[in-house]
Formats: C-alpha cells, sequence, structure tokens
C-alpha cells in the first residue's frame, strides 16, 4: 500500500511540475522588458554607460517595452565585444524583467608608437588594439617600433614587460621598449647616455644579471658617459661600445661596420674567452663579434721607405 502510495504522489509532483513549466513558458512569454540596466568597470574611462546606450540604439536597441522572449541577449554580447574599447560582456536577464548589461572596458598593457603606421594605440593581452585619445592617458610601459606584419608584434613583447613589471628595480629603470628587429630589441633606461641591446625577447634572467654585474663593476670605472651601447645579444657576456670613435680610419671586410667594441670591459662567464660561449665553441650570435685587428708595426726609422733602399739613395 505504501509503495502506491509513494508512486502516486511521484505522479502528482511530476505533473505539477510539467504544468508549472508550461504555465511558466507562456507567462514568460507574455513578460516584458521593464529597462536596461548598464554596469560599466572603466578606470580609465575608455568607455561610459551612455556611449553604450547610445551605441545600442545603433542597433535597434531600446529594451523597455519589449517582449522579454525577443531579446537576444547573445547577440547583445557579440555586438558590444565588437567594440575596440570593450574587452568582456555579460547580458542576462534578471527576474525583475530588467536586463543587465556588464561591460568590462579594455585593459591595455602596452601603448605602441608604430612607426610604419605613423599611429599611437594601446593594446591588450590579446592584441585588440584602441586608438590612443587625448581625454585618457594611462602610464603604461611605451614600445616604439615597426610592425609591418604578423611574424613580430607587440604580443611577442609581452613576456619583457611582465619581467620588468614584476620587478620594482627594473620597472623603475625602464623607460622605453625601442624594436629594430626580432633580434634588435633596445630598452632605453632611466639613467641618460647609453641604451641597452638585449637581442631577442628571451633569455631575461641571465641578460639582466649580466647587466647588474656590467653596472656593478664596470661603469662606476669607466663612467656612465663612456658607453652608447650595451649588448646582451651573445650568451654569457655582454659587449660594450664606447662613445668615442677614433677618427683613424679602419679596414672594412665583407660590407659589414664593425662594432667599436671596448674588449677590455667584456664581461664573460668563468673560463669563457670573449667570442665564445664556452671552452672550443663560438658565440650563439647573429654574426660573429668582431675580433681585434691587427695593426702592421710600425718602421723602425718612422719611415715609409725600408732602410736599405734609404742607404742607396
Amino acid at each position: 500500500m505504501n509503495k502506491i502510495v509513494r508512486i502516486i504522489i511521484s505522479v502528482i509532483l511530476a505533473a505539477w511540475l510539467v504544468a508549472s513549466l508550461v504555465l511558466t513558458a507562456a507567462w514568460s512569454n507574455n513578460r516584458r522588458c521593464a529597462g536596461i540596466a548598464i554596469e560599466v568597470n572603466d578606470t580609465a574611462r575608455f568607455v561610459t554607460a551612455q556611449e553604450i546606450a547610445r551605441d545600442l540604439s545603433t542597433l535597434g536597441f531600446t529594451g523597455r517595452g519589449r517582449l522579454l522572449k525577443d531579446i537576444n541577449t547573445d547577440s547583445i554580447e557579440r555586438f558590444l565585444l565588437a567594440n575596440d574599447k570593450i574587452e568582456s560582456v555579460d547580458v542576462v536577464k534578471l527576474t525583475s524583467d530588467s536586463i543587465l548589461i556588464s561591460i568590462t572596458p579594455m585593459v591595455p598593457v602596452a601603448r605602441i608608437f608604430d612607426d610604419l603606421a605613423d599611429e599611437s594605440y594601446y593594446i591588450n593581452r590579446t592584441g585588440k588594439h584602441i586608438k590612443a585619445d587625448a581625454r585618457y592617458h594611462i602610464n603604461l610601459p611605451i614600445i616604439v617600433g615597426n610592425f609591418p606584419d604578423t611574424t613580430f608584434t607587440p604580443l611577442h613583447l609581452l613576456p619583457l614587460i611582465d619581467y620588468i613589471s614584476a620587478d620594482s628595480l627594473w620597472n623603475n629603470f625602464v623607460t622605453m621598449i625601442k624594436v629594430d628587429s626580432p633580434t634588435d630589441v633596445y630598452i632605453v633606461p632611466s639613467i641618460r647616455g647609453h641604451v641597452i641591446n638585449l637581442g631577442e625577447p628571451a633569455d631575461f634572467d641571465s641578460k639582466f644579471s649580466r647587466l647588474t654585474t656590467f653596472y656593478r663593476n664596470v661603469m662606476p670605472v669607466k663612467g656612465w658617459q663612456y658607453y652608447d651601447t650595451l649588448s646582451l645579444k651573445w650568451n654569457g657576456q655582454i659587449v660594450a661600445t664606447r662613445r668615442q670613435k677614433p677618427h683613424t680610419p679602419t679596414e672594412r671586410k665583407g660590407g659589414d661596420e664593425d662594432e667599436n667594441i671596448d674588449l677590455s670591459t667584456m664581461l664573460v662567464g668563468s673560463d669563457i674567452a670573449p667570442g665564445q660561449t664556452r671552452l672550443g665553441a663560438k658565440a650563439n650570435a647573429e654574426k660573429d663579434i668582431p675580433a681585434v685587428k691587427n695593426r702592421p708595426k710600425p718602421k723602425p726609422d718612422g719611415g715609409d721607405e725600408p732602410s736599405s733602399q734609404k742607404k742607396q739613395n
């Protein structure tokens, strides 16, 4: 008997649930939107609720008075995400018969000055662009360079930006990142007078460790204006280029200009000779490190002709 009662009760509950769903669906089909609420979590003032409302009006979406069943929240989200100022959107229907639109504006990570496009813009971590506007300014890492294609874009520099931002010392030290090529990425320090060529944006622990050693051991002796470029491109080394170039002409080979390397201040690892990453191995670099050129020995008498000829004359 108890089993029969339980079965009857279960059937009644199931019927009640089905009827409730049908009645609720029929009732919801006739529910109309009571209004739209737009929330914008924006500290940089990239976008305002008024701008979002204006954009929705271009879509023909007024909201209030429309049947809720005719409002497609997914299409509203897709429409708003096409806006370059918006990072994410969440559109929901509330039990109060209103629509809540929550906006997270684009979260920029760097400002780009593209020499090739002759424009300035912000980027987020997905590469989304927002053109720089005079009405807002954010203190972000600055990247200057040419980015003609997708093989090397500002997004490739995000690991470098993250590395610098995570260290308070380097974060205050670096004022700008300049890109000449994918293998010639420069950082411009707050100390004026020189730049630092990181090479490829990789192996940051090793490169910044060598840079720290150079600043501690060499710069105080040579002076902070003695070098114009510090190169960290070669594994295990840091190569400094003197600011004062020699005025005597030097021989060029192969059409490439040799850097004015100060070999006396090349820092290398233990038991590693200049131009090598380890004993018996060449440096891993885009080009060989310029070697010290052999200069002709001066004549004993300082003249241009052999001494034997002078005696005959």
